[in-house]
């Protein structure tokens, strides 16, 4: 599949992206005019560095307002147009975009757009240009895809196209079936948006709110099955409005949106290998993908993880951590042989304090292990999303992890998961008994992570969904917002199939951030946690405050709404008041948790799922982000 990207979707000057998209692997771009009436390099100059980088200039857009006007505006249009076939000539570009006429549109008669069509179609073909007709979603008198395309069949001119959208398409909830009818020589260009779906204008939601495949939630691998069954075989091409992208690091932009379209093209060879999967049956033919002129390349497969290896935390000063831990009932397994992190467990909860953090640096979430089939193949793929891999140094007789870094600088470690839920690696710690008496706490014998909660840096919150989707086979379900002491804070939960992992991510507000002297959006200028389950919370919160264990403190108006929410025993009531536990119940079970006192960026949350309940404790979480305000500001002692 040829790769395209318009070069609105990115920050910087022309020259700047141009440059972005090279390194990210882009086979070509677009255009768009702006880009190029604000730059300094002339339109020679444009394309002689193009052809340095190996660029494409695909499509050169856009071309506004022409059709549905009267005569002698047409021959204005006409004359724009004429000036813009010969600025393409500079550039060495045979393709422009024409969008549906919304502002000057005065006649409602396809004979008359027809004609017109067929003048500007006549005038490009004496300046060899192709003419890709688009379908604007609030186009006046053209909105709809197919009408774009029945006036270019009116047409029939060897200059005259149209250009497919899939956000004029999908955000109107168009059928794409009726692509694969079109002749395949009449699709021009084909250009893919992702989006949230939103109630509002769909003039606004294109402006601001398109994202890259993988990073919304249209279905793109559909939209793409049709057109590569129509017979297409030119560029797929990214254009996406968002203020958050043309705000955000140019090249890290380029890269992640090359590798939504790694993720589109092996999603859309899925579907079509789906669809078109008994076609070969008795016909002769070579079923799915490989039946039609645009090649799809799949990534290597890997199966969704089957849970969390360790959660690792990082800080100059540990001392708090360790103290926290073993408040805990955690059970200190000693110090690596060779490297100065130690390992803390309890049941098959792993955690790994690393004292390896620059000086002053405080506590913060720094890595995460995940259980995989093969390691070796996981994360072959995830580089091939372009994933930056973390150099890790081992000995000959340690373990050798994959790591790679996730978009918010967490250290992702592809680990080899084992049948019982051990892990070989734990045998390079020893010389156990440094802290605590050496004896885990009964009641946290079954215990595991639960689940991990990390914040996320503004600017880059949609392309950490894309890459726990695309790198790790984690699944989006839908997003929530939590309220908070400065506003709301948007949630997006990233899980597998069977709950083994659940990784949530927070995009905290803005000010947040800033409060922490952290403008730049870094992610760990807000607090981020790490929870275990385990079979028995109230015993084991008894015994980590008989351990000396600082809560949480939950506010007594919350036990009273409790109680009027749930009817619950007095005398349960009266212990989740008096251990500073929460609660949540639905339909299919309980939720009790507790949360622990921050250390730097980091807390801890300890759960205990009772029945089929599958939530976070939703209802809580207001009172958590409250709470946590407050202590955050009060004096020190």
């Amino acid at each position: 599949m040829r790769t395209g990207i318009a070069t609105v979707c990115l920050s910087g000057t022309l020259k700047e992206k141009m440059q972005a998209c090279a390194i990210a692997g882009f086979d070509g771009i677009e255009i768009f005019e702006q880009d190029l009436v604000t730059s300094a390099l002339s339109p020679e100059a444009v394309r002689a560095m193009a052809a340095d980088l190996g660029l494409g200039l695909d499509l050169y857009q856009p071309f506004r307002d022409f059709d549905s006007v009267p005569e002698d505006l047409l021959r204005e249009n006409l004359r724009r147009a004429g000036a813009k076939f010969e600025l393409m000539s500079r550039l060495g570009m045979d393709t422009i975009l024409v969008c549906s006429n919304v502002a000057t549109a005065e006649i409602d008669d396809d004979g008359l757009r027809a004609e017109q069509l067929g003048r500007l179609a006549q005038l490009a073909g004496e300046h060899g240009v192709k003419v890709a007709y688009e379908a604007l979603a609030w186009g006046k008198y053209v909105n709809d895809y197919e009408h774009a395309h029945r006036l270019v069949e009116t047409v029939d001119h060897p200059n005259l196209g149209t250009c497919l959208d899939s956000f004029h398409i999908l955000s109107r909830d168009w059928d794409t079936a009726p692509i694969e009818k079109f002749n395949a020589e009449k699709i021009f260009f084909v250009q893919v948006a992702d989006a949230p779906k939103l109630s509002m204008d769909v003039l606004s939601w294109s402006r601001h709110y398109r994202v890259f495949p993988g990073e919304g939630q249209f279905e793109l691998d559909k939209f793409m099955g049709h057109v590569v069954r129509a017979g297409y075989a030119g560029p797929v091409s990214l254009e996406i409005f968002n203020d958050v992208f043309r705000q955000s690091d140019v090249e890290r932009t380029a890269v992640d949106a090359m590798r939504s379209l790694i993720w589109l093209e092996e999603q859309s060879a899925k579907w079509l290998d789906a669809h078109d999967g008994g076609a070969a049956a008795g016909s002769g033919k070579v079923a799915g993908r490989r039946r039609y002129p645009m090649e799809l390349a799949t990534l290597p497969k890997v199966a969704e993880p089957a849970g969390f290896n360790f959660a690792e935390v990082k800080a100059d000063d540990t001392a708090a951590l360790e103290k926290l831990l073993g408040q805990l009932g955690f059970e200190f397994e000693g110090r690596h042989r060779t490297k100065d992190v130690q390992l803390w467990t309890m049941g098959h909860a792993r955690v790994i304090i690393n004292e390896q953090a620059p000086s002053h640096a405080e506590p913060a979430i720094a890595a995460l292990g995940f259980d995989v089939d093969n390691p070796v193949i996981a994360s072959a793929r995830a580089q091939q999303l372009k994933a930056p891999v973390v150099p890790r140094k081992v000995q000959a007789d340690e373990e050798v992890f994959q790591g790679i870094a996730a978009p918010d600088s967490t250290e992702i470690f592809l680990c080899q998961g084992s049948p019982d839920g051990t892990a070989a690696w734990t045998a390079e710690f020893g010389q156990a008994g440094e802290f605590g008496d050496g004896v885990s706490a009964p009641v946290g014998a079954g215990a595991l992570i639960d689940h991990v909660n990390l914040a996320q840096p503004w600017q880059h919150f949609d392309e950490a969904v894309l890459f726990y989707t695309s790198a790790l086979a984690l699944e989006p379900a839908p997003f929530a917002e939590v309220p908070s002491p400065t506003g709301l804070v948007r949630s997006q939960i990233m899980q597998t199939t069977d709950r083994a992992v659940r990784l949530v991510l927070n995009l905290a507000p803005l000010i947040q951030q800033e409060d922490a002297g952290q403008q730049d959006g870094g992610r760990k200028s807000y607090q981020e946690h790490i929870a275990f389950a385990v079979d028995d919370l109230v015993g084991l919160a008894r015994n980590a405050r008989d351990r000396g264990l600082e809560f949480l403190e939950i506010p007594a108006n919350y036990y009273e709404d409790l109680a009027a929410r749930f009817s619950l025993d007095p005398g349960f009531l009266a212990t989740l008041k008096e251990l500073n536990l929460l609660y949540d119940r639905d339909a299919s079970g309980e939720f009790l948790h507790f949360y622990t006192a921050t250390v730097g960026s980091v807390f801890f949350e300890m759960v205990e799922r009772r029945g089929g309940y599958d939530g976070y404790g939703a209802p809580n979480a207001p009172v958590r982000h409250a709470v946590q305000y407050d202590h955050a500001r009060r004096p020190p002692n």
